[in-house]
């Protein structure tokens, strides 16, 4: 089977991009501020760059869309609850859960965009996701983090609202580019979580040189990494990209384990070996025809 050039450029785009953003959650943990600021900065660093890349003849930056604007206020939403669910417990126990993405997706998609998902499609998804649960399950449910419980609901609450931006940005992607889509949603999430910090009494400046790098880095995260997901989400079904992301969780784990020794061992890696074929699965079982 020959996979089509623009599928295949979209696979690669957002097989990428979820790497890059596996990063995110060890820059939460290192920008030395709030939860909620530390989303603040990642918004506010981006827009520059956002708004240089619109500046090509071919792009431009346009009008707000609903769909834009929607997409801003859920990923405000997933910021806010997922930085402190990060806070809360440790980095990859909140990337897994906050991205148990495709049943809600899938469910959602069916739905709304009547993509119907195939046995196959349902049966990769659970691989993957029992895969990525295996890898936080097998080291237990103790105390990894101040509140682990904590942490656990903000990031399964992160889950919903992760998977409402998915959906606002592949409905916007049918008329509108990745850059535009991207700068309007980040201008729109950027007040939002500037004044939910304030609300919190968090501490919006990082406190030291490395705080500052690292938000810094989220910017650049966000433009390259979310970036290239909107980008992939113009071409691929939504619960298919659903599914890919789950490489983010597994980058994660594997950063978490090497910058602060968040073990990862046998079952770590039998979950990440599972839930990578998984999406391999769910891939084929959505090939071009």
């Amino acid at each position: 089977m020959t996979i089509h050039p623009d599928r295949g450029r979209a696979l690669l785009a957002l097989v990428i991009g979820a790497i890059i953003i596996g990063a995110a959650p060890v820059l939460v943990r290192l920008a030395d501020a709030g939860p909620v600021a530390v989303g603040f900065w990642r918004l506010a660093l981006s827009l520059p760059f956002l708004t240089l890349l619109s500046l090509r003849p071919s792009n431009g930056i346009g009008r707000p869309s609903r769909l834009a604007v929607l997409a801003g206020c859920a990923f405000f939403l997933d910021l806010s609850f997922w930085h402190n669910g990060i806070a809360n417990t440790s980095v990859a126990k909140a990337t897994i859960i906050a991205n148990l993405t495709p049943v809600v997706v899938t469910a959602l998609s069916w739905v709304i965009y009547k993509q119907r998902p195939t046995r196959l499609f349902l049966a990769a998804t659970a691989l993957s996701l029992a895969g990525a649960w295996t890898m936080v399950a097998s080291r237990g449910f103790g105390a990894v983090g101040p509140n682990p419980l904590l942490g656990d609901a903000l990031s399964l609450a992160a889950a919903f609202w992760y998977s409402l931006y998915f959906l606002a940005v592949s409905a916007a992607r049918r008329t509108e580019g990745a850059t535009q889509i991207m700068f309007w949603s980040g201008l729109t999430g950027c007040p939002l979580l500037l004044g939910a910090s304030w609300m919190l009494g968090e501490r919006l400046l990082p406190a030291t040189p490395m705080g500052w790098v690292a938000c810094t880095l989220l910017g650049l995260t966000h433009v390259t990494g979310q970036g290239a997901i909107a980008w992939a989400l113009g071409r691929l079904p939504t619960a298919t990209a659903a599914v890919t992301v789950l490489i983010q969780p597994v980058v994660a784990a594997a950063l978490g384990w090497l910058l602060f020794n968040e073990l990862f061992g046998f079952w770590q890696a039998i979950g990440a070996v599972v839930a990578l074929t998984g999406v391999v699965l769910a891939q084929w079982s959505t090939r071009a025809q």
